[in-house]
């Protein structure tokens, strides 16, 4: 549980629509409105995908808290999947599902989250990596798994917390980090951000 304290009428945003992004609040213990960005999640070519998630995450906390207003405390995230040095997001369809799923099977690969909190003029944000070592797979499984409809929603095609879970040997880094928020972060910087905290 968190220690935080929000000042007297304020509110907490979270701008995802992410059920595993709003279950990990929850058990921060903190209490919350979600509200989605009306964004494109595109960035610059030649971004490496560390920076791209933060550059994200900066993206839909400011398209929120112009809609939220001055009152809302906007928290943002985004994650993508990297692969010899090259982003993947969600699948388009199936087989790029599949595609991705041979790409990540038998190796290790990074998995970036970056968070951003704005409050006013005021805007801090970071990015946190988890690395992820899959075990090798085979097409049966790949199949079995993009049958199940899970993958198609998220980024890397698979969900390190549901059925694609037992394709990761082992990680190094935070688990929470590769659902799609570090909780820790999360709280690191709501407590930079916030006066009287302590």
């Amino acid at each position: 549980m968190t220690r935080l304290r929000l000042p007297e009428g304020v509110t907490l945003v979270l701008a995802s629509k992410s059920p595993r992004r709003k279950e990990l609040l929850r058990e921060m213990g903190l209490e919350y409105i979600s509200m989605v960005a009306d964004i494109s999640e595109t960035f610059p070519a030649m971004m490496h995908p560390r920076e791209a998630v933060r550059f994200l995450a900066e993206k839909k906390a400011r398209a929120v808290a112009e809609v939220a207003g001055p009152r809302a405390i906007v928290l943002a995230s985004d994650t993508l999947v990297e692969v010899d040095g090259e982003p993947l997001g969600k699948p388009r369809d199936e087989k790029d599902a599949s595609a991705m799923l041979w790409r990540l099977s038998g190796r290790h690969h990074n998995v970036h989250t970056g968070v951003c909190v704005v409050w006013g003029d005021k805007m801090l944000s970071e990015t946190d990596t988890t690395d992820v070592f899959f075990h090798p797979l085979d097409q049966a499984d790949i199949d079995a798994y993009i049958a199940t409809g899970e993958p198609l929603d998220k980024a890397g095609a698979y969900g390190i917390q549901g059925k694609g879970g037992k394709f990761v040997s082992h990680i190094n880094g935070h688990l929470d980090t590769v659902i799609g928020l570090p909780c820790q972060m999360v709280e690191e910087l709501l407590l930079r951000i916030l006066p009287n905290q302590d």
